[in-house]
């Protein structure tokens, strides 16, 4: 493969409103603070730490419903707080970004669980309120317990998911880019016009699952449609993703599979008529770093003292359907098809993992590969990681928080710097403009273009 091109790491702080994101149990440790999230200071004091460190944006988790696959109930979730209790994401953004002015924030919501009219509202005003520093990550939903909370017999088949979130997205896609046209905003108190009512177009869809019709409510953002994150990388998935995604969330536990998944990624973004670097992939990374090895090291042994890795099989198994509390340490596990997380089932099936194994991964609570050492050592890692893996960035979880972050905004950062890998400070403008350098709003080779209102395209918005 041709080598691509050099350019800084993307790296988002992944993180959930809740005490226990991935990396489970850590909640024990005596300098972890995260039974706080339900404070503002809490998170406004975390943006500022991420700000410090130049991190591209907070990636922010969710999930509805809650983990009561293994054991058949909610045991070992309720009681090492696995997701649950969890907050809504979308509440925490206003606040953090009155204290920052480059921090990016992707936000998960998922297209099952609100009509896409009164979502497209929701991020356009972000959108205004960051000035362009919102990013949407697009999920389909893998719970049975959501899918029943939300007063449905079971969870919708896996590639039929997609197939609805197809049609969500154009929908999205008429209304943000499509009601409004560029001008039709026009602020003229002389002439008493707040905006030109010939340039504010009703949309309309019929599609196999929105029958939609009406303006959208919100004038023009600074980026008009957010940037889109997405994370399927089953056979259905990595096609939406191809169609729809700029920056892909993969998460394999080494360098081969990342390389294998990029590559199939790329592929079909081709394939889909998209150049395949308008594509940043980004693979799941823990951290743990200090001035010294032997320092990294005894952090290390704390914070596998303070891991639940039971906790974070109970995770695993709602990402799989699997029940692993039924299984013996080395029992054959038939993983099989499932309607959840296929990516995960199909490299789960190929490592023939058992029970032991998995436990065995979930040391720290959580299943990332982890790039232990000095700052040297880690960004060694971490510069090994976008070369054989072939991808653009990282999502790095917190283990103990926020002292994961701090030490990589501290530590790493500089010598990541020093290097080329890191940029120096925030580029100017939108999230977007500042991941690809080509402005604010989508490329002329995204799907969206077709639905853009505008004198060169009339009836875009039908």
């Amino acid at each position: 493969m041709a080598d691509r091109p050099r350019r800084p790491m993307i790296v988002n702080a992944f993180n959930m409103n809740c005490v226990g994101h991935i990396n489970h149990g850590q909640w024990t440790h005596p300098r972890d603070t995260s039974v706080n999230y339900k404070r503002l200071d809490y998170w406004t004091d975390l943006a500022k730490v991420l700000e410090r460190g130049l991190f591209d944006a907070l990636f922010i988790a969710d999930i509805l419903g809650v983990y009561d696959v293994y054991g058949a109930g909610i045991g070992v979730t309720a009681r090492e707080s696995v997701q649950l209790p969890v907050n809504d994401p979308m509440m925490l953004v206003s606040a953090m970004a009155s204290v920052t002015k480059g921090l990016g924030f992707g936000i998960t919501v998922n297209v099952n669980t609100e009509p896409p009219y009164s979502f497209a509202r929701r991020i356009s005003t972000l959108d205004h309120l960051t000035e362009g520093r919102i990013g949407w990550n697009i999920v389909t939903g893998y719970l049975d317990s959501a899918a029943r909370a939300l007063g449905r017999n079971a969870l919708t088949g896996h590639d039929l998911r997609y197939d609805q979130a197809d049609d969500y997205l154009e929908v999205l896609y008429k209304l943000w880019e499509g009601s409004w046209e560029e001008d039709a905003v026009r602020a003229d108190r002389a002439a008493r016009i707040y905006a030109d009512p010939a340039k504010v177009h009703k949309i309309r869809h019929n599609g196999p699952f929105y029958q939609i019709e009406g303006y959208h409510l919100s004038e023009p953002s600074a980026q008009r449609t957010p940037v889109l994150f997405q994370a399927g990388t089953s056979g259905r998935g990595q096609r939406f993703a191809a169609r729809h995604a700029e920056c892909v969330f993969i998460s394999v536990p080494d360098k081969a599979a990342a390389r294998a998944a990029s590559r199939a990624i790329r592929k079909a973004v081709a394939e889909a008529g998209r150049d395949p670097q308008d594509v940043r992939i980004l693979n799941g990374l823990a951290v743990i770093t200090d001035t010294s090895r032997s320092a990294a090291e005894d952090k290390l042994a704390e914070y596998r003292a303070a891991a639940s890795p039971e906790a974070g099989l109970a995770h695993y198994s709602a990402s799989l359907n699997i029940d692993f509390a039924r299984y013996g340490l080395d029992d054959p596990i038939p993983f099989g098809q499932t309607d959840a997380i296929q990516s995960a089932a199909k490299l789960a099936e190929s490592r023939g993992w058992t029970k032991r194994q998995l436990l065995d991964q979930l040391a720290l609570g959580g299943r990332y590969p982890l790039a232990l050492g000095t700052p040297a050592e880690v960004a060694d890692e971490m510069e090994s990681w976008l070369h054989e893996g072939e991808i653009d960035g990282f999502n790095l979880s917190r283990i103990v928080t926020p002292e994961s972050y701090v030490d990589f905004a501290d530590l790493v950062v500089p010598e990541l710097q020093t290097r080329g890998l890191y940029k120096t400070g925030y580029g100017e403008g939108s999230l977007r403009h500042r991941i690809f350098g080509q402005g604010h709003r989508l490329p002329e080779t995204h799907i969206a273009h077709a639905f853009r209102i505008g004198p060169h395209l009339k009836g875009a918005a039908e």
